[in-house]
Protein backbone atom coordinates (compact mmCIF):
# COMPACT_ATOMS: atom_id res chain seq x y z
CA UNK A 1 0.00 0.00 0.00
CA UNK A 2 1.50 3.98 -0.86
CA UNK A 3 2.78 5.90 1.99
CA UNK A 4 0.26 8.17 3.07
CA UNK A 5 1.64 9.54 6.04
CA UNK A 6 5.17 10.07 6.95
CA UNK A 7 5.70 10.64 11.01
CA UNK A 8 8.47 11.57 13.10
CA UNK A 9 10.55 11.16 16.45
CA UNK A 10 11.45 14.44 17.20
CA UNK A 11 14.82 14.40 19.75
CA UNK A 12 17.39 13.48 17.62
CA UNK A 13 15.55 12.74 14.35
CA UNK A 14 14.34 16.21 13.50
CA UNK A 15 15.80 18.10 16.67
CA UNK A 16 19.65 17.98 17.46
CA UNK A 17 19.18 16.67 21.33
CA UNK A 18 23.22 17.69 21.63
CA UNK A 19 22.48 21.57 20.49
CA UNK A 20 21.86 22.75 23.71
CA UNK A 21 25.36 20.78 25.45
CA UNK A 22 27.43 22.35 22.44
CA UNK A 23 25.74 25.84 22.64
CA UNK A 24 26.67 26.14 26.23
CA UNK A 25 30.11 25.23 25.75
CA UNK A 26 30.70 28.22 23.72
CA UNK A 27 29.13 31.12 25.88
CA UNK A 28 30.69 33.45 28.73
CA UNK A 29 30.69 32.14 31.94
CA UNK A 30 30.29 28.06 31.08
CA UNK A 31 34.44 27.13 30.58
CA UNK A 32 34.05 24.00 32.58
CA UNK A 33 31.65 23.07 29.85
CA UNK A 34 34.11 23.30 26.78
CA UNK A 35 36.06 20.39 26.85
CA UNK A 36 33.03 18.51 28.26
CA UNK A 37 29.71 18.81 26.33
CA UNK A 38 30.03 16.11 23.86
CA UNK A 39 30.05 13.23 27.24
CA UNK A 40 27.99 15.45 28.89
CA UNK A 41 25.13 15.59 26.03
CA UNK A 42 25.85 11.63 25.39
CA UNK A 43 25.51 11.07 29.22
CA UNK A 44 22.29 13.37 29.04
CA UNK A 45 20.56 11.48 26.38
CA UNK A 46 21.02 7.55 27.11
CA UNK A 47 20.35 8.55 30.91
CA UNK A 48 16.94 10.39 29.39
CA UNK A 49 16.32 7.48 27.39
CA UNK A 50 16.72 5.21 30.10
CA UNK A 51 14.56 6.32 32.84
CA UNK A 52 11.54 6.58 30.08
CA UNK A 53 12.29 2.78 29.60
CA UNK A 54 12.11 2.06 33.33
CA UNK A 55 9.66 4.20 33.85
CA UNK A 56 7.43 2.29 31.55
CA UNK A 57 7.91 -1.37 32.70
CA UNK A 58 7.19 -0.17 36.24
CA UNK A 59 4.19 2.30 35.83
CA UNK A 60 5.77 4.85 37.28
CA UNK A 61 5.23 7.39 34.68
CA UNK A 62 6.26 10.89 34.58
CA UNK A 63 6.20 14.11 32.55
CA UNK A 64 9.41 13.96 30.06
CA UNK A 65 10.61 17.08 31.41
CA UNK A 66 11.45 15.91 34.95
CA UNK A 67 12.64 12.90 33.01
CA UNK A 68 14.84 15.49 30.96
CA UNK A 69 16.07 16.89 34.52
CA UNK A 70 16.83 13.49 35.89
CA UNK A 71 18.92 12.63 33.23
CA UNK A 72 20.55 16.16 33.10
CA UNK A 73 21.53 15.85 36.88
CA UNK A 74 22.94 12.43 36.24
CA UNK A 75 25.43 13.52 33.12
CA UNK A 76 26.60 16.76 35.29
CA UNK A 77 27.70 14.60 38.17
CA UNK A 78 29.21 11.92 35.94
CA UNK A 79 31.16 14.90 34.64
CA UNK A 80 32.31 16.41 38.18
CA UNK A 81 30.09 19.35 37.06
CA UNK A 82 27.16 18.95 40.06
CA UNK A 83 25.99 21.96 41.62
CA UNK A 84 26.86 24.39 38.99
CA UNK A 85 23.21 25.81 39.15
CA UNK A 86 23.65 28.70 36.38
CA UNK A 87 25.00 25.94 33.77
CA UNK A 88 22.45 23.52 34.92
CA UNK A 89 19.58 26.05 34.31
CA UNK A 90 21.25 27.36 31.29
CA UNK A 91 21.22 23.62 29.69
CA UNK A 92 17.39 23.11 30.32
CA UNK A 93 16.77 26.75 28.91
CA UNK A 94 18.51 25.91 25.69
CA UNK A 95 16.61 22.35 25.68
CA UNK A 96 13.16 24.43 25.02
CA UNK A 97 14.68 25.56 21.56
CA UNK A 98 16.66 22.90 20.63
CA UNK A 99 18.07 23.34 16.79
CA UNK A 100 16.34 21.29 13.95
CA UNK A 101 18.93 19.42 11.85
CA UNK A 102 19.61 21.72 8.40
CA UNK A 103 17.70 19.32 5.95
CA UNK A 104 14.31 19.00 7.58
CA UNK A 105 12.64 22.60 6.75
CA UNK A 106 13.36 21.52 3.07
CA UNK A 107 12.46 17.71 3.98
CA UNK A 108 9.37 18.49 5.40
CA UNK A 109 7.65 21.22 2.86
CA UNK A 110 9.10 18.66 0.23
CA UNK A 111 6.80 15.73 1.87
CA UNK A 112 3.63 18.23 1.84
CA UNK A 113 4.19 19.87 -1.39
CA UNK A 114 3.70 15.77 -2.46
CA UNK A 115 0.48 15.58 -0.75
CA UNK A 116 1.76 13.71 2.65
CA UNK A 117 0.02 13.78 6.21
CA UNK A 118 2.97 14.74 8.92
CA UNK A 119 3.31 14.70 12.24
CA UNK A 120 5.41 14.28 15.10
CA UNK A 121 5.14 11.40 18.02
CA UNK A 122 7.16 11.61 20.43
CA UNK A 123 8.16 11.04 24.30
CA UNK A 124 8.12 15.01 24.49
CA UNK A 125 5.49 16.72 26.44
CA UNK A 126 3.11 19.17 24.72
CA UNK A 127 4.55 22.35 26.04
CA UNK A 128 8.12 20.89 25.32
CA UNK A 129 7.61 20.05 21.43
CA UNK A 130 5.46 23.08 21.06
CA UNK A 131 8.53 25.13 22.09
CA UNK A 132 10.70 23.08 19.80
CA UNK A 133 8.89 23.54 16.93
CA UNK A 134 7.84 27.22 17.06
CA UNK A 135 11.86 27.51 17.44
CA UNK A 136 12.71 25.42 14.88
CA UNK A 137 9.98 27.55 12.36
CA UNK A 138 8.01 24.33 11.19
CA UNK A 139 4.74 24.68 12.50
CA UNK A 140 3.12 25.05 9.50
CA UNK A 141 4.42 21.55 7.68
CA UNK A 142 3.19 19.73 10.53
CA UNK A 143 -0.38 18.32 10.22
CA UNK A 144 0.09 17.29 14.24
CA UNK A 145 2.11 16.83 17.04
CA UNK A 146 1.33 14.07 19.26
CA UNK A 147 2.67 13.00 22.51
CA UNK A 148 2.14 10.16 24.54
CA UNK A 149 1.38 12.37 27.64
CA UNK A 150 -2.35 11.08 25.53
CA UNK A 151 -1.67 8.12 26.92
CA UNK A 152 0.41 8.13 29.89
CA UNK A 153 3.45 5.67 28.88
CA UNK A 154 6.65 6.34 26.90
CA UNK A 155 7.83 4.51 23.67
CA UNK A 156 8.56 1.72 22.46
CA UNK A 157 4.69 1.19 23.93
CA UNK A 158 2.00 -0.35 21.31
CA UNK A 159 -0.30 2.19 22.91
CA UNK A 160 1.82 5.50 22.11
CA UNK A 161 2.26 3.83 18.27
CA UNK A 162 -1.80 3.46 17.99
CA UNK A 163 -1.82 7.19 18.46
CA UNK A 164 -1.04 7.73 14.75
CA UNK A 165 -4.14 5.50 13.31
CA UNK A 166 -6.38 7.12 16.22
CA UNK A 167 -5.47 10.54 14.45
CA UNK A 168 -4.87 10.00 10.67
CA UNK A 169 -7.43 7.28 10.43
CA UNK A 170 -5.04 4.90 8.09
CA UNK A 171 -3.39 1.55 7.64
CA UNK A 172 -0.10 0.73 9.27
CA UNK A 173 1.44 -0.24 6.19
CA UNK A 174 0.25 3.33 4.97
CA UNK A 175 2.86 4.92 7.77
CA UNK A 176 6.27 6.10 7.43
CA UNK A 177 7.80 6.38 10.24
CA UNK A 178 10.88 7.90 11.28
CA UNK A 179 13.54 7.79 13.94
CA UNK A 180 16.95 8.23 14.83
CA UNK A 181 16.74 5.42 17.74
CA UNK A 182 16.95 2.96 16.53
CA UNK A 183 15.04 0.67 19.21
CA UNK A 184 12.10 2.98 18.41
CA UNK A 185 12.14 2.20 14.16
CA UNK A 186 12.34 -1.62 15.59
CA UNK A 187 9.37 -1.05 17.73
CA UNK A 188 7.63 0.52 14.69
CA UNK A 189 8.53 -2.30 12.87
CA UNK A 190 6.93 -5.11 14.60
CA UNK A 191 4.00 -2.26 14.68
CA UNK A 192 3.65 -3.11 11.37
CA UNK A 193 4.72 0.52 10.43
CA UNK A 194 7.45 1.05 7.16
CA UNK A 195 10.02 2.62 9.18
CA UNK A 196 13.35 4.28 8.77
CA UNK A 197 16.28 4.62 11.39
CA UNK A 198 18.20 7.68 10.78
CA UNK A 199 21.48 6.25 11.96
CA UNK A 200 23.38 9.47 12.53
CA UNK A 201 26.35 8.33 14.38
CA UNK A 202 26.79 5.05 11.89
CA UNK A 203 25.83 2.44 15.11
CA UNK A 204 25.69 -0.98 15.03
CA UNK A 205 21.85 -2.22 14.55
CA UNK A 206 19.83 -3.18 17.46
CA UNK A 207 19.55 -6.80 18.42
CA UNK A 208 15.64 -7.02 18.86
CA UNK A 209 13.26 -8.75 17.37
CA UNK A 210 12.54 -6.36 14.13
CA UNK A 211 14.78 -4.05 12.38
CA UNK A 212 13.94 -1.04 10.41
CA UNK A 213 12.52 -1.10 6.51
CA UNK A 214 15.34 1.46 6.17
CA UNK A 215 18.71 2.78 7.37
CA UNK A 216 19.56 6.60 6.17
CA UNK A 217 22.64 9.09 7.59
CA UNK A 218 20.12 11.51 7.35
CA UNK A 219 16.64 12.47 6.85
CA UNK A 220 17.23 13.80 3.21
CA UNK A 221 15.40 11.22 1.09
CA UNK A 222 12.57 10.36 3.21
CA UNK A 223 10.37 12.00 0.61
CA UNK A 224 11.86 9.45 -2.24
CA UNK A 225 11.27 6.77 0.51
CA UNK A 226 7.43 8.10 0.42
CA UNK A 227 7.21 8.00 -2.95
CA UNK A 228 7.40 11.41 -3.88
Amino acid sequence: MAITTCVFDAYGTLFDVAAAARQAADEPGFDALRDKWPELANHWRLKQLQYTWLRAVTDAHADFWDVTQDGLDWALEAVSLQGDAPLRQRLLDLYWELQAYPEVPAMLAALKAGGMQTAILSNGSPPMLNGAVQSAGIGDVLDDVLSVESVGVFKPHVRVYDLVQDRFGCARDEVLFVSSNGWDAAGASGYGFVTAWVNRAGEPMDRLPWTPAHVLPDLTTIPELAGL
